[in-house]
C-alpha cells in the first residue's frame, strides 16, 4: 500500500492510456505524411500534415513539441473536426511530457467546449491522473492528494461503467491509504511529544474514515496505547478488543496483548 512516493503509473493504467490514445489517432490518409519541419513555429499548413506531423511526434517521444502541434492544428483550423481531436491529443501529449497544470487546463477547456463529447470520460480520467501523479509523500502537504481523491471520484460517478471508473477505484483505494498514512504520521508526532489527546484525534480518524487501508491495525494499537497513557483502561480494553477480533494475528494485537497485560491486567480483552 501507498505510504511513500512512487511511481503511479501502473502497466494497467499505461494500457488504458495507449488503447485510448490510439482510438482517437485516426489521421487521414490523404496529406502526404507529414512535412520535415524540426520546431513548432507558425508555418500554414493543410488540417490532415499538421496533425500527422504531432502525432509523429509523439509517436517519437517528443510529446512537448507534439503538444504545440495539436494546438496548433486548433489555431490554424478552428472549425475543422481535427481541431476537437487534437485538442484532446493535445491534453493527452502535455500528461505524457508530465506538464500536468497543462494537461488539466487542455483538459479542462475540452469539457468546457465539448461536455457531451464521447471523449469526456477520457479528459476527466486524465486531469483525475494528472492530480495522482503528482501525489508527494506522507510529510508533505496533502491537498494535492485531496484534488486527486476529488477527481477519481468525480470519474467514478459521472462514469461508472467505463474501464477508467475501475482504474479510478483502484486508484482512490491507494489515495486513501496513503491520507491514512498522513494521519498516523501526525499522530506518531503528537504522540511522542506526550500531546495524547491530539494523538488519538489523529487515529481515531484513521480508524473510522480509512478503516479499510492497511493503517487500520496500527491506528488501534496507538489508541490503545494513548488510553493507557491517559489513564482510562476501560477504553484500552476496547480498542484492544476491536484489534484482537479483526486483526487477531497481527503484530499490532501480540503488542496491544502484551500492553494490556502489563499496565491493566484487571481490563485486560480476551
Amino acid at each position: 500500500m501507498l505510504t511513500k512516493t512512487r511511481s503511479f503509473r501502473s502497466p494497467a493504467r499505461i494500457a488504458i492510456l495507449a488503447s485510448a490514445a490510439t482510438a482517437m489517432l485516426l489521421v487521414a490518409g490523404c496529406g502526404g505524411g507529414p512535412r520535415t519541419n524540426k520546431g513548432t513555429a507558425y508555418v500554414a499548413r493543410d488540417v490532415e500534415t499538421l496533425y500527422a506531423a504531432a502525432k509523429q511526434r509523439l509517436d517519437q517521444g517528443k510529446a512537448r513539441q507534439a503538444a504545440a502541434l495539436f494546438d496548433e492544428v486548433e489555431r490554424q483550423h478552428p472549425y475543422s473536426p481535427w481541431a476537437r481531436r487534437a485538442q484532446i491529443m493535445s491534453a493527452f501529449s502535455y500528461y505524457a511530457a508530465k506538464n500536468y497544470n497543462q494537461s488539466i487546463q487542455s483538459s479542462q477547456r475540452f469539457l468546457s467546449i465539448h461536455p457531451g463529447n464521447k471523449d469526456a470520460a477520457y479528459a476527466y480520467y486524465l486531469i483525475a491522473l494528472c492530480y495522482y501523479e503528482q501525489i508527494s509523500d506522507v510529510q508533505r502537504d496533502q491537498k494535492i492528494t485531496e484534488q486527486a481523491l476529488t477527481a477519481l471520484n468525480d470519474v467514478v460517478r459521472r462514469f461508472p461503467d467505463t474501464k477508467y471508473a475501475n482504474d479510478a477505484s483502484l486508484k482512490i483505494d491507494l489515495v486513501h491509504d496513503h491520507l491514512a498514512g498522513k494521519e498516523m504520521e501526525i499522530g506518531r508526532f503528537y504522540q511522542n511529544s506526550g500531546q495524547m489527546i491530539a494523538a488519538r484525534i489523529r487515529f481515531q480518524t484513521v480508524v473510522d474514515k480509512y478503516q479499510t487501508t492497511s493503517h487500520t491495525a496500527e491506528a488501534l494499537y496507538r489508541l490503545t496505547e494513548t488510553s493507557l497513557a491517559l489513564g482510562i483502561p476501560e477504553e484500552a480494553k476496547k480498542y484492544a478488543a476491536v484489534l484482537g477480533s479483526n486483526f487477531p494475528g497481527s503484530k499490532w494485537y501480540d503488542r496491544a496483548y502484551k500492553l494490556m497485560n502489563r499496565y491493566a491486567p484487571d481490563a485486560q480483552a480476551s
